[in-house]
Formats: C-alpha cells, structure tokens, sequence
C-alpha cells in the first residue's frame, strides 16, 4: 500500500491542507490523525473546522480531558482525543456509533490507539515533525483517491 507524503514548512500551509481536505468531507467521514505530540494534529483539527464552516476555528482545542467537543458548522465536527484512554471499553463508552453513523464529520486524534474500534472507511492521516517549522503528512489511500493526489 503506498502513501502520499508531502511536507509542509508553516502551520498556515498545513491549515490550508486541512481545509482543502474539509471541502471533501462529508457526514459520516471518519478522518484519523496520528502523530507524536507536537505534531499538528490539534492545528490540522483547527483547519478542518475552518474549511467545515466553525465559526471560530482558533478556539478549537484538544479534548485530551473532555475526550470529545462538538462544534457546529456547515456541517457538525465530532472531535475526539483518544490519547488519556486506557483500553477499548473507554473508547467504546463514548458512543462512538452514534457518532459515527450520525450528521457530522468525526476526527480522532490518537485514534491509531484503539484501531478495533474504527471502521475501515476510516481516512488515516499521519504527521511527523521533520524539524521545528516542517511537518511531513502522509495520506492514506481512501483520502488520496477522494482528493485526487
């Protein structure tokens, strides 16, 4: 299975990625991200909100204590952190399913955590830091296809 990777040298460059990837999305879109910590995966979050219409993507954080925030926009943006979980029971007491299967686009950082959990419709997107300002993306291929790239 090969990926697209590409590198980005600028937190704008990868929100512009984000909200490309947002105008795509549609309900029931299940876009995993993986990274270490610091990588831009809450800042990816914060572009897709933009591109899906929130009304102030900048407030958009973490839910690494809360596990889950809702926002609202063109469409709902279901945005969960996986990270503070400790096994499958936890991730299934979320209510996944309903979210999953509902209106909105769920995002889940960590997911790669608890795969089990996740259906296979899932889009993966990895970030790696590469050096302080660059991060390097790489795209699954059900994301590839539906962007085109």
């Amino acid at each position: 299975m090969k990926l697209k990777q590409m590198l980005f040298s600028s937190p704008e460059q990868t929100k512009n990625f984000a909200r490309k990837v947002a105008a795509l999305l549609k309900p029931r879109d299940i876009v995993i991200l993986r990274g270490e910590l610091g990588a831009g995966k809450t800042l990816f979050v914060q572009g897709l909100a933009e591109g899906l219409g929130v009304s102030d993507p900048e407030l958009v954080r973490s839910p690494t204590f809360t596990l889950i925030h809702e926002y609202q926009g063109k469409l709902p943006l279901f945005h969960f952190d996986f990270y503070r979980l400790e096994n499958v029971q936890e991730a299934l007491a979320l209510g996944l399913d309903e979210y999953f299967e509902g209106e909105g686009v769920s995002v889940i950082e960590w997911g790669n955590k608890f795969p089990t959990v996740l259906p296979e419709r899932a889009y993966v997107i990895e970030l790696k830091v590469i050096s302080e300002a660059v991060r390097e993306i790489i795209l699954s291929p059900n994301i590839r296809e539906k962007l085109q790239c």
